[in-house]
């Protein structure tokens, strides 16, 4: 209930909202009383309840609420979610069309900067975000809000309170249910370099997407595939592609049928072949644990004791419904390299399912239950990890960190586990294939074509290079005079670090200076967890790089210039603590920022 007008303080601090014939001198015949209204609204049979208090002196509610409150019956007070905020104080008046505005730019940053992914909000977070827009402590005084009464805490979430900035999960029953998540998975998947590009540029690998297809086709119900390679040859595109392309909500987007056009049928995986799958990147294991049981369909169970291990805990309830599934799991988990435990991710989440997941001898039979006709458990794994690439004439493909990397413990711990690498002789031909469709989307084949046969033995075996040099080429009215061009080819050499030096030089023709967007990067890099939310705690953190201050505006406009702009493809989102967050696209792209020794504004060529 949005209640406005004029408002009358009474002597005795009682309010009263003013009608057209109300005498100030004789409040109580010709006035309402607004706690008479604000009190049948509490005592209604609605269960959630805000009432916003938008008249001269509202502030003065405060005590008549706090005496009116107590005749609320009290399941009700402890039982809904009863709120009332007041626009002003109790001795001051409010201005014309105030609220509204400060209400206007409250929306547009809930859509942008706040970032909160939840589809409804807490008043507390409502009131924080309003409070964003008073710049200066003359206007915090006068025009903060004010909480009257609260009966739905500071982080329960109120339905009177939706979130603008919230985006709804895709179809029920999809893996890909949550759709940041999802946008990961497609990111990967596609290789497209934006969140609003719909093409699907990531071509070849047949060979190797065939092998994943098979592994997850019905003939086989248990087993490991580990798909490894060198730090940006694409493994997390081969686990992408593979966990988009089985999910049936996605199968129904016509981006799927561009995909399926674009490759041998053999290489597509049964539709719903995937169970579940996670991001371990920068996750604690007990993260991960309940990553897994979140998109298997189950809520993670409580610990009931402070000294309980949450992922202990959690790690025996993915077992107990994988046994009560009745039918194969399938788990994919990418970057597992990347976890902050990966030690805890092995001992206490994967080695539980090793039973599940060794192949059956021969003449092996399920065991029999008389109470219920249930199969045996069976587990299929596909698990992203980076390893270092083959020693030259090496035997097989033991790698320079095979002797102590993770692999190794993978492999001893599935000694039946198939392995795949994506750096292979193949990775030149792929990237070839790979650039071509990107530079080709500007409707340039035959350049494309040729471009990308010179580029490609230049950074093979890096995805991630080509995915930043075809975006270059793509956003350039002649690329195939920059293929040519020396200068050009000198930052291709350095990999990440000369393309991201020539779109810092190039940047600020979009009105975002490089400094900030160097600074701005870097924050986002050095940032703990999923990554850094926008709010007020990226331009905070970026500040310090910056080594100046500008103001909150004045962030936020170049903030959202780096996410639409040519440095969009550097970053990718996640959510973390009902926060949308950013971090670098890449792991290698995170450590080339927080090497802060290497000065990457400090070439004057790159400029």
């Amino acid at each position: 209930m949005f209640i406005t007008g004029h408002g009358i303080s009474g002597s005795s601090d009682v309010h009263f909202l003013k009608l057209p014939k109300s005498d100030d001198k004789r409040p109580l015949a010709t006035a309402i009383r607004t706690s008479d209204v604000v009190g049948a609204v509490l005592d209604s049979h609605v269960k959630n309840v805000l009432v916003i208090v938008n008249t001269c002196y509202a502030g003065s509610l405060r005590s008549e609420l706090d005496a009116l409150y107590k005749n609320v019956r009290r399941d009700r007070r402890e039982g809904c979610r009863l709120d009332v905020i007041a626009t002003c104080g109790h001795d001051q008046t409010v201005q014309v069309r105030r609220f509204s505005t400060l209400l206007r730019d409250v929306h547009r940053r809930l859509r942008t900067n706040a970032g909160i992914t939840t589809p409804h909000l807490a008043v507390a977070d409502f009131i924080a975000e309003y409070e964003k827009g008073l710049a200066s402590e003359e206007d915090r005084q006068r025009y903060r809000l004010h909480h009257l009464i609260d009966g739905s805490g500071s982080t329960f979430q109120s339905p009177c309170l939706p979130n603008p900035g919230y985006v709804d999960r895709r179809a029920a029953g999809s893996v890909l249910q949550d759709l940041t998540a999802a946008e990961y998975w497609l990111d990967r998947a596609t290789g497209r370099v934006h969140e609003a590009d719909a093409g699907w540029y990531f071509r070849g690998r047949e060979v190797l997407n065939r092998r994943v297809a098979s592994f997850l086709g019905p003939t086989r119900d248990r087993g490991v595939l580990l798909v490894t390679g060198a730090v940006g040859s694409g493994k997390s595109a081969v686990v992408a592609r593979a966990v988009v392309l089985s999910d049936a909500s996605f199968r129904q987007d016509p981006l799927y049928k561009e995909a399926f056009e674009l490759t041998a049928a053999d290489t597509i995986p049964p539709e719903g072949a995937v169970s579940a799958a996670v991001l371990a990147h920068r996750r604690t294991a007990a993260q991960v644990a309940s990553d897994i049981l979140q998109a298997l369909g189950t809520e993670p169970e409580p610990t009931t004791q402070p000294a309980d291990d949450a992922l202990v805990r959690w790690s025996q309830q993915i077992v107990e419904v994988i046994r009560a599934s009745g039918k194969p799991v399938t788990i994919v988990i990418d970057g597992l390299d990347e976890t902050v435990e990966y030690a805890r991710v092995l001992r206490d989440i994967l080695e539980p399912l090793a039973e599940f997941c060794s192949p059956r001898l021969p003449g092996q039979r399920q065991a029999e239950e008389p109470s219920r006709d249930v199969p045996d458990p069976a587990v299929r794994l596909v698990l992203g990890v980076r390893s270092s690439r083959p020693l030259p004439g090496a035997a097989g493909d033991v790698t320079e960190d095979e002797e102590y990397g993770l692999l190794k413990a993978l492999r001893v711990l599935f000694p039946a586990a198939e392995v795949e690498r994506t750096d292979g002789d193949d990775a030149r031909r792929d990237i070839e294939e790979y650039m071509t469709a990107l530079i080709s989307a500007g409707g340039r084949h035959d350049v494309a074509r040729k471009v990308a046969a010179g580029i490609a033995p230049m950074i093979s075996p890096s995805f991630i290079d080509a995915r930043l040099a075809g975006e270059q080429l793509r956003a350039s009215s002649d690329p195939e005079a920059m293929a040519r061009d020396t200068a050009w080819q000198g930052q291709l050499k350095q990999g990440i670090r000369g393309l991201l030096q020539r779109d810092l030089a190039l940047v600020e023709a979009e009105g975002l200076p490089f400094a900030v967007a160097l600074a701005l990067l870097r924050a986002a890099a050095f940032a703990q967890g999923a990554g850094v939310p926008w709010s007020n705690i990226w331009p905070n953190i970026a500040g310090v790089f910056l080594q100046q201050s500008l103001p909150p505006q004045e962030w936020d406009l170049m903030i959202e210039k780096l996410l639409t702009g040519r440095l969009s493809g550097y970053l990718a989102h996640d959510h973390e603590d009902d926060r949308r967050v950013y971090r670098p696209a890449h792991e290698a792209l995170a450590s080339l920022l927080r090497n802060t020794h290497d000065d990457l504004l400090a070439d004057e060529g790159a400029r």
